[in-house]
């Protein structure tokens, strides 16, 4: 599973030995150093997953995640931070990033979270043509798409592995572990709260009033549940 990876790391060193991974597991880097760099870089290469350092000099981490993910909800971020506070992991969340390390972290657990969250942006959900219908919502894995009444939704990867999940199975409840393991696999890194984001973030996408959902619903206790509005 090849892909184009930009590393936008200033810590020189640090961003070598990334280098030097990914290449070794048979990818190709680009290595940039400060935030407008990777901002500039995401635009002209298009990379198939952005590792984001927070502490970026001229433009910070979460500055660029906002900007990119404006532009784009198919580029799969994966920030990189000394911070280690929920707010801090909830804020890159809130802002689009996919999956969030903290530092010092192990270069084989770096690369870990990078097939994972290659893997999850690259699922088919079986068949070329399946698509997955609740309501007046229909969600298409291999095209990575969702509309919702015939308008086309943009999506994190994220946000897509929840909802395609709960679309397979339409009126089950799902608990935030279930979903947890759908999105970001088994990674201790990552709590229950990820998943409340979200699920935050989507019904602003889909929902006619997002303070009342319809489609997306709680099942207070448990966790959630996609219903046909």
């Amino acid at each position: 599973m090849c892909a184009h990876v930009l590393v936008a790391e200033d810590d020189t060193k640090q961003a070598e030995v990334i280098r030097r991974y990914l290449e070794r597991e048979g990818h190709t880097a680009v290595v940039v150093h400060d935030g407008r760099a990777a901002i500039d870089q995401a635009r002209r290469l298009r990379p198939d997953l952005l590792e984001l350092d927070v502490m970026m000099p001229v433009v910070d981490g979460l500055d660029v995640c906002r900007v990119l993910r404006r532009e784009s909800e198919e580029l799969v971020v994966l920030m990189l931070t000394a911070r280690s506070s929920e707010e801090d992991l909830l804020l890159g969340l809130d802002l689009g990033a996919d999956d969030y390390l903290t530092k010092p972290y192990s270069p084989r657990e770096l690369m870990a979270r990078i097939r994972t969250l290659l893997r999850r942006a690259r699922r088919t959900g079986g068949a070329d043509d399946l698509v997955l219908r609740v309501g007046d919502l229909t969600v298409e894995p291999a095209r990575h798409q969702v509309r919702v009444g015939g308008r086309e939704v943009e999506c994190t990867p994220g946000e897509f592995g929840i909802l395609a999940a709960m679309a397979e199975q339409p009126d089950r409840v799902f608990t935030r572990r279930q979903l947890l393991a759908r999105t970001h696999g088994s990674s201790p890194y990552i709590t229950e709260r990820t998943v409340d984001v979200h699920v935050l973030n989507l019904r602003k996408k889909i929902e006619p009033d997002p303070r009342r959902p319809v489609r997306l619903m709680t099942v207070f206790g448990i966790g959630y549940k996609l219903t046909g509005g």
